[in-house]
């Protein structure tokens, strides 16, 4: 991250560069949807872990993100719960199997929504 005008720290914008495996370092506006993804979640992470925060919400931080990399998003997930609580909204399975509770809107009748809760348990086999 690199401040547009330090001369003016309050008002200065900010430049995000970042360089993903394989590839130079470039400003964030040419890297594609993915590697935009990963380099916010991992900007996010970071500020989390010098800073924790009681919560933080998550609106589909993921769509962009292939399988493994959800994984791995889950993992961090998981590690960085112990002091953080994380709301996720999501539809993608990957992210949906670290949490503790899911809550879900359906319409068994039309028009007449319902919440619907599941709280997973971790279970020994």
């Amino acid at each position: 991250m690199i401040l547009e005008d330090q001369t003016d720290i309050l008002n200065s914008g900010i430049e995000i560069v970042a360089q993903p495996p394989g590839k130079k370092l470039q400003n964030i506006s040419l890297l594609s949807g993915g590697e935009k993804a990963l380099t916010a979640i991992a900007i996010l992470f970071a500020i989390l872990k010098r800073k924790p925060t009681a919560f933080c919400v998550l609106d589909e931080i993921e769509t962009s993100l292939d399988e493994g990399n959800l994984d791995n998003l889950g993992q961090f997930i998981k590690e960085f719960s112990k002091d953080t609580q994380f709301i996720v909204v999501t539809h993608r399975r990957n992210t949906m199997q670290v949490s503790d509770v899911l809550y879900g809107i359906v319409m068994e009748e039309k028009g007449v929504s319902n919440l619907v809760s599941v709280r997973l348990e971790d279970r020994a086999s």
